[in-house]
């Protein structure tokens, strides 16, 4: 009688991992999941420009305009506060990841 997904408390089959990064070089990156699409909700907005994220520590990185870094990858910066997951391909009402 028990259900797979629990939205409450972001875990089940079909919510996205704490933790995830787009870069290949992260040890955060899963292009299986990735392939699905994220969508990020981050203080209340859907972003569209999230680097990389993690729920339970309340944090997204996002690019910092167009510079680069030494190794040429792109300079990131760190934003706190509440942050939501879901995948996209599930639609509207679909299972969202959050801390609490």
């Amino acid at each position: 009688m028990s259900d797979d997904t629990t939205p409450e408390t972001g875990t089940g089959p079909d919510v996205p991992p704490d933790r995830l990064a787009i870069s290949p070089r992260s040890p955060y990156f899963d292009a299986d999941k990735l392939q699905r699409g994220i969508g990020i909700r981050f203080k209340g907005t859907v972003r569209n420009n999230v680097e990389e994220y993690s729920i339970s520590e309340g944090w997204i990185r996002v690019q910092a305009g167009k510079t680069k870094d030494r190794a040429g990858q792109p300079l990131t910066i760190k934003l706190n506060g509440p942050v939501e997951a879901w995948y996209e391909d599930l639609g509207e009402g679909a299972p969202v990841a959050s801390k609490g």
